[in-house]
């Protein structure tokens, strides 16, 4: 009797032990505790504003009390994005949100089976260079994109300077993002019978100088959704603006610090449907390969005063001012 009742002891205590094991490796899913890696590329505007409202949407759907962020930034270095979300990975987080393409790439590279939902990422099939993409990536990675419509961006610059001859397009060379909002820009302004030159600059060191060619040779300047311009406004602007150049800005981040005027996207709705869109995977266990990129539906063409005032430039009533 004593062997019998000692065996089912035993039985039961290593049943219980498989249990644990099981229900403690970081799924999230029966406890209804989750942990969330957030991967940012950089610090500006845009993207902590991404971040906040993605945080602001998941705490809202799940419940301060039941998620842990793990929040890390890269300083720009898409190498370090590589470290972040490894690490994220050997801890076995529930989703990994990454801001911004360098961070996006990361996380597809480092994991095929946790859920990832970028945001801040202006086209999904450049930065994961996707043949024939359909609006959906599919396996494990979703988001959200922060492309404003280019045509009315471009028409933008027809419509405020119609003076204009040459437009410059000011961008990183390393950002594949900005390198495809600029050859979709070039081509509708040079339809325009228009003049495009492309100035691109590799690193923030090469920003004065190349920002300084471009405005010397060209009418209007255009910068793209560029997260290393973003970064670098004040040198762009400290450059550009005692030439008289006027910008006009993929986002309002950018325009705010150098541009005139933006066809603006809001980067808190932006992070805020991309927390959504988390709940949705983490409580209701909708299927992320299913999930179609999302946009924001309503641009609003904003302007700067301050600068628009010191060029002399008069926007039309549409235009909303910065804040």
């Amino acid at each position: 009797m004593k062997r019998s009742v000692m065996t089912k002891i035993l039985a039961l205590l290593l049943a219980l032990t498989l249990l644990f094991a099981f229900t403690g490796c970081g799924t999230g899913k029966d406890d209804g505790k989750y942990t969330i890696g957030i991967c940012q590329l950089v610090t500006h505007d845009a993207l902590d504003a991404a971040t906040k409202g993605f945080k602001d949407a998941v705490i809202a759907g799940l419940g301060e009390e039941n998620v842990t962020f793990l929040e890390q930034n890269a300083a720009g270095e898409n190498n370090i994005c590589t470290t972040i979300v490894n690490d994220f990975v050997s801890k076995d987080v529930d989703l990994i949100m990454a801001n911004a393409t360098g961070a996006l790439q990361a996380a597809a590279n480092a994991t095929l089976e946790i859920p990832i939902l970028g945001t801040s990422i202006t086209e999904y099939g450049v930065a994961l260079e996707l043949e024939n993409f359909d609006g959906t990536v599919g396996g494990n990675i979703s988001g959200t994109s922060d492309l404003a419509p280019l045509t009315e961006q471009a028409q933008m610059i027809v419509d405020l300077f119609p003076e204009a001859k040459t437009v410059g397009m000011l961008y990183c060379s390393a950002e594949p993002n900005s390198a495809y909002q600029v050859e979709e820009v070039s081509k509708i302004l040079k339809s325009k019978n228009l003049t495009v030159k492309e100035f691109s600059f590799s690193a923030s060191s090469d920003v004065a100088q190349v920002a300084a060619a471009a405005a010397a040779a060209c009418d209007v300047i255009y910068i793209p959704t560029d997260n290393t311009a973003a970064s670098c406004t004040e040198t762009i602007n400290n450059t550009v603006l005692p030439t008289k150049t006027p910008i006009i800005a993929g986002e309002a981040g950018i325009c705010s610090g150098c541009g005139v005027a933006t066809l603006s996207i809001s980067y808190y709705e932006l992070g805020k449907k991309t927390g959504e869109m988390a709940v949705e995977i983490l409580k209701e266990g909708k299927d992320i390969s299913e999930m179609a990129i999302a946009y924001d539906p309503n641009p609003v063409k904003k302007y700067n005063s301050e600068i628009c005032s010191e060029l002399g430039i008069t926007v039309p009533e549409d235009y909303e001012a910065l804040e």
